[in-house]
């Protein structure tokens, strides 16, 4: 038995019908063809990928040289600083230079160097340490047993930028107030006193203990896929529990919105 279904037998079946023809719908143009029709005319260039069509034949008595395409460099120069005049020592005198002769001076070295000798003021000695037993010294100014930071003019101040940062979170926490003020006066928001929020805490607390506890009485072994998501349910809401509490631990006011 074919297993063919046929539709059933119907007596309009017999009336003619007009053929019903499928009309297709109009071919799809871009908007940009114009546009890229130009593109591509401006970017097209005659051999522009494989080269040119022809190409002369080099002539023969202009063969490639050996070395002919490497670089050359330029000629070697002696160098010479800019201020060699300045820095050069004077020339050597030549054996044929005769010294000026037959000068003399009055002025007494003796005497002189006695008196700048008198008149200088004397150095004072460098402080040292000695840091081995054997006397190794290093100077003593920048070993750190010098205090001289305590010295200086703003030792023990408070930097500018913390005094600064000091206001700004003053002017910023004023404003915030300001704020709170205003809404509060509106009636958009109110304050919860502390013993709302103690009894809220307490109530957080203690559905986190019932979760736990719920959580301590599962099974150790999640091997079905109701254990897998109870188990998952119960440590997600610990987590969020836990958030909870710490945000409201962590700020003593507190400030809900009137809806």
């Amino acid at each position: 038995m074919s297993d063919t279904i046929y539709p059933p037998e119907s007596i309009y079946n017999l009336i003619p019908r007009e053929e019903e023809k499928h009309i297709k719908p109009p071919r799809y143009m871009s908007k940009f063809r114009e546009q890229v029709k130009l593109e591509k005319e401006v970017n097209k260039a005659p051999s522009k990928t494989m080269g040119p069509a022809k190409v002369d034949v080099p002539s023969p008595q202009k063969y490639l040289l050996k070395h002919s395409k490497e670089p050359k460099l330029p000629e070697k120069k002696p160098f010479k600083y800019e201020d060699e005049e300045l820095r050069s020592k004077p020339p050597v005198p030549a054996r044929t230079d005769k010294p000026l002769m037959g000068l003399h001076t009055n002025k007494n070295f003796i005497k002189t160097n006695a008196v700048e000798n008198i008149m200088a003021v004397p150095k004072k000695p460098q402080p040292v340490y000695a840091y081995t037993k054997k006397g190794d010294k290093e100077p003593l100014e920048n070993s750190g047993l010098v205090p001289k930071y305590m010295k200086k003019k703003d030792y023990g101040q408070t930097p500018e930028y913390l005094l600064q940062r000091r206001e700004e979170v003053k002017k910023a926490q004023e404003e915030y107030d300001h704020y709170v003020k205003e809404r509060m006066r509106e009636g958009a928001m109110k304050q919860l006193s502390n013993k709302e929020r103690d009894n809220i805490l307490q109530a957080l607390k203690k559905n986190w203990d019932d979760l736990h506890h719920q959580y301590q009485g599962l099974s150790v072994v999640t091997d079905t896929a109701p254990k897998k998501y109870r188990k998952e349910r119960l440590e997600q809401e610990m987590k969020q529990l836990e958030k909870d509490i710490a945000l409201i631990e962590r700020h003593k006011t507190i400030y809900i919105a009137n809806n």
